[in-house]
């Protein structure tokens, strides 16, 4: 019944997570915090590069793509506004919050599950069901910031603490 269990688990939280970016989205994230700022141990996105995410970054689910009345839009089109990458910057923010808080609300599975069956559906969540998740909002938010700061430049805009 484990098994079950934790499926139907996944099931709510991936219900309950849709409602909850909203809400955390209304509180603004700020794409300089520690959780989201650009770490040492990136190496400048080449970590990003060795895991070869421009080969697979297109092909996770995006539920945008299910829920896209409701949500700001992914992709770029050709004269995107600072506004529209300033969304962007914070809904990456927003996604990675939610999906470490899924990490976190997934450990219950080991209650669900007991065992090493709760341990490998747990590690299989996070790894298959989060994990890739993350990466690509951490591997994505520097490039948007980047361009904000280019169409900054472009305006006169741009703050001199962002140009490096």
């Amino acid at each position: 019944m484990g098994f079950v269990d934790c499926i139907l688990y996944i099931g709510v939280l991936g219900i309950a997570a849709y409602p909850v970016g909203r809400v955390i989205s209304r509180f603004d994230p700020d794409p300089e915090s520690f959780m989201f700022r650009e770490h040492d141990w990136e190496l400048g996105g080449k970590i990003y590069d060795n895991l070869h995410i421009k080969e697979w970054q297109s092909k996770v689910p995006d539920v945008s793509k299910v829920l896209g009345r409701w949500m700001p839009q992914k992709k770029l089109k050709i004269g995107v506004s600072k506004e529209t990458v300033r969304t962007m910057i914070r809904e990456t923010c927003v996604a990675e919050l939610v999906h470490n808080l899924l990490n976190i609300a997934g450990l219950w599975m080991l209650s669900l599950w007991h065992g090493i069956g709760g341990i490998l559906a747990y590690l299989a969540y996070v790894i298959l069901g989060n994990l890739p998740f993350i990466i690509v909002q951490r591997y994505n938010r520097p490039r948007l910031k980047v361009l904000l700061n280019h169409l900054e430049l472009k305006e006169g805009t741009a703050n001199p603490e962002n140009q490096k």
